[in-house]
């Protein structure tokens, strides 16, 4: 059982904003305030024809500070809110922070001839054990927001007992566990704006992609495109392998090895999350794993849990990262 900072800073909307679409829009457009230094901008190879793009901030001494790698969610990039925010406070700590975009996102469409989908956990892996093994990195840790959150717990479930020994901990906020529900939240009436949101900047990386790769991608398709699960049902099964969209829906999906999770990790979840929607069966899973603290608010929106600036910016989610890791981190030193 997690007895660690959540229980004494439980989370409390800031005043005004206590709905999940007013905390998500708020979280959304909000700026945090960014304190990173130059990164170093570094490309991985997560496939023989596949690179990603990392933005990297290393502290003096790289090899023995804690590294603190973070991925966003779908149609976002190194650049969003939440991964500065929470990159700016891990700095703060002495740590070093790397941003990763996940495969075609933050403009480098041209570095993989594929599309990208929310069950890319190797790439994750792939970014991982290269720093492990080129960097010598003693002590990282993961956290993801949305799409990223759900890549994240994949990858550490799928490492299970064989996660490297550096790996500290993990953290998923809002992660997107169940793809499916998620999806047929995203149609309902008061969600469009987010559907709507989301398929426009699909529907331009994908034109883009026809026009980087002649031949292989057909913009055609995007005419029977009304939905995400359109979207998923025409575009990313027929491009990335599945049979439909419920087919990379259900194998996509952390849900299916959350339970082989064996590191310190920390899920956050809102009940008033708009559109991500999280099954009995998945939070289930999470509560009955010893290695897994499960914090489920009554408020926060979608990666918001935006709350009164009170010594610090108000950005909970983002503070209870960096906790949340410190604190495994102490365990893992003894201290």
């Amino acid at each position: 059982m997690y007895t660690g900072s959540i229980e004494s800073h439980p989370f409390v909307p800031r005043r005004g904003l206590r709905g999940g679409h007013l905390q998500t829009l708020a979280g959304n457009f909000l700026n945090r305030e960014n304190r990173l230094p130059e990164p170093e901008e570094r490309l991985f190879q997560v496939e023989p024809e596949v690179q990603v793009l990392c933005h990297c901030h290393w502290q003096a001494q790289r090899e023995s500070a804690l590294t603190l790698m973070i991925v966003h969610g779908l149609e976002g990039s190194s650049n969003s809110q939440y991964v500065i925010g929470t990159g700016t406070k891990a700095w703060a700590r002495g740590w070093n922070v790397v941003r990763m975009n996940v495969r075609n996102c933050g403009g480098t469409e041209e570095l993989a001839p594929t599309l990208y989908h929310s069950g890319l956990s190797g790439d994750i892996r792939g970014v991982v054990n290269t720093l492990v093994e080129q960097d010598h990195l003693h002590h990282f840790a993961l956290a993801g927001f949305s799409m990223g959150g759900n890549q994240v717990l994949k990858c550490v479930g799928e490492w299970g007992s064989d996660a490297p020994k550096q790996l500290v901990a993990a953290c998923g906020i809002s992660p997107a566990c169940d793809l499916s529900l998620s999806a047929d939240a995203l149609h309902r009436g008061q969600n469009r704006i987010y559907e709507w949101w989301f398929l426009v900047g699909l529907f331009k990386r994908f034109r883009k992609k026809a026009e980087l790769f002649p031949g292989r991608f057909d913009p055609a398709l995007l005419k029977k495109v009304h939905s995400i699960r359109d979207f998923d049902e025409y575009i990313t099964a027929k491009y990335m392998g599945f049979t439909g969209a419920e087919d990379y829906y259900s194998k996509a999906t952390s849900a299916n090895v959350v339970d082989k999770i064996a590191v310190p990790t920390l899920v956050l979840h809102s009940l008033d999350d708009p559109f991500i929607v999280m099954s009995e069966t998945t939070a289930a899973k999470l509560k009955a794993n010893p290695n897994v603290a499960l914090v489920e608010t009554r408020h926060g929106g979608h990666c918001a849990f935006l709350a009164d600036a009170d010594g610090y910016d108000g950005r909970w989610a983002e503070r209870q990262i960096v906790e949340f890791c410190a604190e495994q981190l102490s365990k893992r030193a003894g201290v």
